[in-house]
């Protein structure tokens, strides 16, 4: 028999954890500002200009709160930190920004901010841990689990009882296991037997199973999911659009359309602008180096393919002797290879050399974050060796990249780097946000541009 579980998802949990949240941050705050700055008062209160990014952090928080404060039944531990990572991560750097343009730098504790967003990222990490130690427990007991109804008895349905047997951490239950044919008569049952939970494990192609599922299922409470096959996940990946009432799938369209692109472009000039002011001097030097180190021009100029497969010119710090290639022919930078000065070969593995591509994308030719721009003639090659290569294009080209903070850079000797690499990029695109922007920023900012794969 079905016994009904006891379960901790009320909606109104998110806002005792948001508050949860605060009240810690605000902690961690006072402590570190009476332990540091004032330690001989400690009962001080805090500023109110840092009062002022206590109430900023609270409201991007909430903000935030579908990502951040959502059930995390379905996903284990280290998705849940990273996720926090992200959003702290963006809280940060959103709030350094709004110091820079406040010019409050001066009034704030740099030694404060820096041990602030550390430890609170530390604490936000534990907290979260410790509740979910405390929720694996009482599932072990036999609480705070979900039942599941599986509908459909073919190949799907036997990849998702193997996905919930391998997956017990998320407190899913499967209390059967049946046809469509059979649905009928199952929900006839008592309330107290319900599942909470019916999940149709059949394909799309299956029209007949998934109309009598619906139509058996219409008076049903429980939430009532569609689990498609690979092929069919994968298309329902992509955006939806609508013309003429028709509504459509979009297998191969631009992400970037409304508030999204608008905020991108915002992100790109405001962002832009402010880190090239902030490395004009350090460029200026490289420049001088590059010009005395060897003869040539101090920029390298190559054409590649950008937004929607236009050609842009790609400027970088000319890291090569001078040299005249075939026509059409873009030879990739290989270890120890001789064309490259001892100054570039610095510049290639910190990738100071591409510092001007700022001028990019003030330019608007290419953003902060994207897919990296590849020469027109290994387009050309890829193209027709990488399923879904080109898509990459339904977007500006980045400075830096989801697939470089996770270490998809430099030579791609072999196919299979570079089908890795698109298949980060493609990524990128299928979940583009300014959240994701900010954190692929961070992760840049904390592992730094140097890589064993840059020469």
């Amino acid at each position: 028999m079905l016994t009904r579980p006891l379960q901790l998802s009320s909606p109104g949990l998110r806002y005792v954890a948001w508050a949860l949240d605060n009240a810690i941050i605000t902690l961690i705050a006072w402590l570190v500002y009476n332990l540091y700055i004032v330690p001989e008062g400690f009962w001080d209160m805090l500023p109110v200009r840092y009062v002022y990014i206590l109430l900023g952090a609270a409201l991007m928080l909430g903000a935030l709160s579908d990502s951040l404060y959502r059930s995390w039944r379905v996903n284990d531990l280290i998705n849940m930190l990273s996720s926090v990572a992200k959003v702290w991560g963006g809280v940060v750097v959103l709030i350094m920004l709004g110091i820079y343009l406040s010019k409050s730098a001066l009034e704030i504790s740099r030694f404060w901010f820096v041990t602030w967003s550390l430890l609170c990222l530390i604490a936000l990490w534990l907290q979260r841990v410790s509740a979910y130690l405390f929720l694996h427990w009482l599932r072990k007991q036999g609480y705070n689990y979900k039942t599941l109804l599986l509908v459909g008895t073919g190949a799907v349905s036997q990849q998702v009882i193997t996905t919930i047997h391998d997956s017990a951490w998320s407190g899913l239950r499967i209390c059967d296991h049946i046809d469509p044919e059979q649905l009928k008569d199952w929900i006839k049952r008592p309330e107290d037997q319900q599942p909470d939970e019916i999940w149709l494990c059949l394909p799309l192609s299956d029209e007949a199973g998934i109309r009598t599922s619906l139509n058996a299922l219409r008076h049903s409470f429980a939430n009532i999911r569609l689990v498609p096959d690979l092929f069919s996940i994968k298309l329902m990946n992509h955006g939806i659009s609508e013309a003429l009432g028709i509504p459509m799938l979009n297998l191969s369209a631009s992400p970037l359309t409304g508030a999204t692109r608008l905020f991108k472009e915002i992100e790109d000039r405001v962002l832009g602008l402010f880190i090239l002011v902030l490395i004009t001097p350090l460029m200026l030097i490289i420049a001088v180096a590059v010009k005395v180190t060897s003869p040539g021009p101090v920029y390298f100029k190559q054409k590649r393919n950008g937004w929607n497969g236009n050609v842009i010119k790609v400027y970088k710090f000319r890291t090569m002797y001078v040299q005249q290639e075939d026509d059409g022919l873009v030879s990739q930078a290989t270890k120890n290879d001789p064309r490259i000065t001892p100054l570039g070969a610095f510049l290639r593995r910190t990738s100071l050399d591409e510092l001007p591509q700022f001028i990019n994308v003030l330019q608007g030719r290419m953003s902060i974050v994207g897919p990296r721009p590849h020469a027109v003639a290994h387009n050309e090659y890829y193209k027709e060796q990488v399923p879904r290569y080109m898509l990459r294009h339904k977007v500006k080209p980045g400075i830096t990249g989801w697939a470089q903070v996770h270490g998809l850079r430099g030579e791609t000797e072999i196919l299979e780097k570079m089908q890795k690499r698109i298949e980060y990029d493609l990524y990128y695109i299928e979940h583009i946000s300014i959240w994701l922007d900010l954190q692929i920023i961070a992760m840049t900012i904390i592992k730094g541009f140097s890589g064993r794969n840059a020469y």
